[in-house]
This record gives structure tokens, sequence and C-alpha cells, in this order.
């Protein structure tokens, strides 16, 4: 059995990004549950491994380009990691050390300073500690950095595999 060509692996990882964006809108719309800052910055990690996988599809890369695109993808997928790590590290604070919940982000956009907002949203809150959803055990974040290593190390096969 062979390997799918690159652009078709890249067209794969796209099609993904939008299936998982999709379900993370389908928890925020449907089941209620309100994202908070961690998740909004997992969010657009996210969206730069679905551009980068797009636009590599569309492009057809030769092996340097093919290279640079499996590369963007882990960069981007490894500030998916960090900010999945550093949500599950404050979920597993106790209760006493866990920081002051924040407004909402919608709010935070209308009354505070961009550089406080993005700040927030680099470091989380009281918000990013509340599990509100949890599947075989793990919670969103933790299926996020599941997710953001396989992202990863698909980066690094596309960057390198033979073909």
């Amino acid at each position: 059995m062979s390997l799918p060509n690159p652009r078709v692996t890249f067209l794969l990882v796209f099609l993904a990004v939008i299936f998982l964006l999709g379900a993370a809108f389908y928890l925020e719309y449907v089941k209620g549950l309100e994202p908070c800052p961690l998740c909004i910055t997992q969010r657009v990690m996210l969206l730069g491994v679905g551009l980068v996988s797009l636009i590599a599809f569309l492009h057809s890369p030769a092996t340097i380009g093919r290279r640079i695109y499996g590369l963007l993808v882990s960069l981007w997928a490894m500030g998916g990691l960090y900010f999945s790590g550093r949500q599950l590290w404050l979920q597993s604070l106790p209760e006493d050390q866990v920081p002051a919940c924040g407004p909402g982000i919608t709010y935070m956009l209308d009354a505070f300073p961009l550089a406080e907002v993005v700040k927030t949203m680099l470091t989380g809150d009281g918000n990013c500690a509340e599990v509100q959803w949890t599947w075989l055990g793990l919670t969103i974040p933790a299926w996020a950095a599941v997710g953001f290593a396989g992202l990863i190390v698909f980066g690094v096969w596309q960057a390198f595999r033979r073909y």
C-alpha cells in the first residue's frame, strides 16, 4: 500500500482542521460551553495549521516547499500544544491557587486595551481552569494536546518523508 501524495495529505489535514473547528463551534453554540481565552488561542493555532495546509494543497510544492509547509504546520501545532498544556496545568491547580476568573472575551475586547486582552489570551484566567466537558476521561484541552501532538508528528513526517 502506498502513501497518498503530499498534496493529498495536506488536504486531509485541512479537512481534519475544519472538522475539529466545527466540533469546537458545536460545543460552544449547541452545547452552550463558553470558550475561555486559552481555548480561543488554541483555535487560532489550529486555524494556522489549517491555513498552512490549505495553501500547501493549493500550491502543491516540490520538496523544498513541502518541507517548509510541513515545518510551518509543526510550528503552529507546537504553539497549540503549548497553550493546551498551559490550560491543562491551570486545570490541575488546587482551587485556592487558580487565578481569578475574568470577564468574557467579547466584553474584554470592548472594554479593555488590546494588550491586556492579548495577555489574557496567552496566559489564561480562572475560566480556563474549569472543566466543562470530558470524553473518555480526557478534557477538551487534553484532547487538543493529543491532536496538536499528532499534527506536530504529521508536519515533521510531511517535511522529511521520501516521496
